[in-house]
């Protein structure tokens, strides 16, 4: 695709076909890092395997260039089903189905297998920064077209895109997950100290008996995530993976090359007892985010879940002066861990005009649902509302 602009866009069906260091160039900007938007996440992604069009995630990553000098990126993957994007459309393909349609291929903007709010458009910065934006935007209904496909969806993207895609014809979606805030905090007692008394002592006792049966806990990062923590590690996602997905994603591969390129990036809270390890979860570490990502367990103790997915997170959070700790989708009971609601965004290209209009109507009523739901929860929050309540 060419314009008179002299804007070329192309889509490339391999993150190889990209420089890392230009990728990162549009990627990572204004000192900001999200590691789920780096080249080496994606290419762990496809070159270990796991998003590839052999497991319906061929990569279509459109480019922007001018003058040969890639200005724009956009993570893109041309999709044959709805699974591991965390933003749910099944219902829509299914009517689709019903009408006639032919929902998939369709177009799915996002990281894969990663519920994580992060930019789509990437964009060098520089004085064409908002034309490129505009041509990448363009660029997605182009590669619709192109490809067949019913429709392109941006999922997790930034509210700004998420406004700006609008304006461009795109469909609004919101949802929400749960996220805890760093109030400038200098301990885990100083978070604490913030609840009200019934949450303050539920949270001790579910880290005291966490550890019972002698259980201890390690937060591992870069070079201090030796083999045998990598090994176990896989043994814990492939064992509850196949309890909670039927398939899990990520292949050995996946991990063995994030450990090669991006330990640095990694935080693994791994539990041992009796000398063994027996549960896991691995977090990545961003700019000013510490965000959750999977969890599995071989053996089973109350609280344990809570401990190494949310409690280890926030101590984390705080001694690296973190603002957010992202837990991953769904989970009203992370409320109580002191996690808040938090809207995100998606936007969705419908090429079928009846289709459109039925999904449009949709997702006015879903968004009215999804703040009142975020009013209410965060109402709800384990906080104290007063100062000196208790």
């Amino acid at each position: 695709m060419t314009d008179s602009c002299e804007i070329t866009l192309e889509a490339v069906s391999s993150i190889g076909q990209i420089p890392a260091g230009e990728w990162n160039a549009c990627a990572n900007t204004d000192g900001a890092y999200n590691p789920f938007v780096s080249h080496a996440f994606f290419a762990a992604l496809e070159t270990s395997g796991s998003a590839i069009a052999r497991t319906g995630w061929a990569p279509r990553h459109l480019v922007a260039r001018i003058a040969g000098d890639v200005v724009g990126v956009v993570p893109c993957y041309l999709k044959n089903h709805s699974q591991g994007e965390y933003v749910f459309d099944h219902g829509w393909a299914d009517a689709y189905a019903r009408a006639g349609g032919s929902y998939y291929p369709k177009l799915q903007a996002s990281v894969p297998f990663t519920p994580a709010t992060g930019p789509r458009l990437l964009v060098r910065p520089g004085d064409e920064a908002a034309r490129v934006r505009e041509h990448l935007a363009a660029g997605l209904i182009a590669l619709c077209g192109a490809t067949h496909a019913s429709s392109v969806h941006v999922t997790f993207a930034q509210e700004d895109e998420w406004a700006f895609l609008a304006k461009q014809g795109f469909l609004q979606r919101t949802d929400q997950q749960f996220h805890w805030r760093n109030e400038g905090y200098g301990t885990f007692e100083d978070f604490l100290a913030t609840l009200a008394s019934r949450h303050r002592k539920g949270i001790r006792r579910e880290r005291r008996e966490a550890l019972a049966n002698g259980i201890t806990i390690h937060p591992l990062t870069g070079s201090d995530i030796t083999p045998d923590a990598w090994d176990a590690f896989f043994e814990f996602y492939m064992e509850t993976g196949s309890r909670k997905w039927g398939r899990p994603y990520l292949t050995r591969a996946f991990y063995d090359m994030v450990g090669e390129t991006m330990a640095k990036d990694v935080l693994l809270v791994m539990a041992k007892r009796d000398g063994k390890w027996i549960a896991g979860a691995i977090n990545f570490i961003g700019s000013d985010t510490l965000f959750g990502r999977h969890w599995g367990a071989i053996e089973h103790h109350p609280f344990l879940h809570f401990e190494v997915c949310y409690y280890q997170a926030i101590d984390f959070a705080i001694r690296r002066g973190l603002k957010r700790v992202e837990a991953g989708a769904q989970g009203e009971h992370k409320i109580d861990r002191g996690y808040l609601p938090q809207t995100t965004y998606s936007a969705h290209y419908i090429a079928d005009p009846s289709l459109r209009r039925a999904i449009r109507d949709y997702l006015a009523r879903e968004r009215t649902y999804v703040q009142e739901a975020v009013r209410e929860l965060t109402d709800a929050g384990p906080f104290r509302k007063v100062d000196g309540e208790d």
